[in-house]
């Protein structure tokens, strides 16, 4: 079953990630808004978008898959570790600025998941009945 959470949250982190950054590149593309055909087309002619849907798509079905056997309270808090990535994918991709503060909050981040993490493994050692 560890296997599973990990190919399960590596796909999810994955395509949380794929998501996010295609959407940030067909914004970039996207500009001027305005509201007009032509500039639907313009947006849709970029294969960013389709990368933000797919990615979507994907993460949905992770998700939900996941779900059906993990506990929620790690599941959903280890759901947010795109952030972390993210910020540093845009760094390196779009060199956006990555201040100290935001990589100290990228540690908490994943220090939260980690404890988290080790509690529910320590529950489970310990008896409690897992619902399946």
């Amino acid at each position: 079953m560890k296997r599973f959470y990990l190919i399960g949250f590596t796909l999810l982190l994955a395509f949380d990630t794929v998501n996010l950054l295609c959407f940030k590149a067909a914004g970039m593309h996207a500009l001027p808004l305005e509201m007009s055909m032509a500039w639907l087309l313009r947006v849709f002619s970029h294969p960013w978008v389709y990368g933000a849907i797919a990615g979507y798509i994907g993460a949905f079905v992770t998700w939900m898959s996941l779900l059906k056997h993990a506990p929620i309270g790690p599941a959903f808090a280890a759901s947010h570790l795109e952030v972390v990535t993210a910020m540093a994918l845009s760094w390196w991709v779009f060199a956006e600025p990555v201040s100290i503060t935001q990589i100290v909050g990228a540690g908490v981040i994943v220090a939260g998941i980690i404890c988290l993490a080790f509690a529910e493994g320590s529950e489970d050692t310990a008896g409690r009945i897992v619902p399946g």
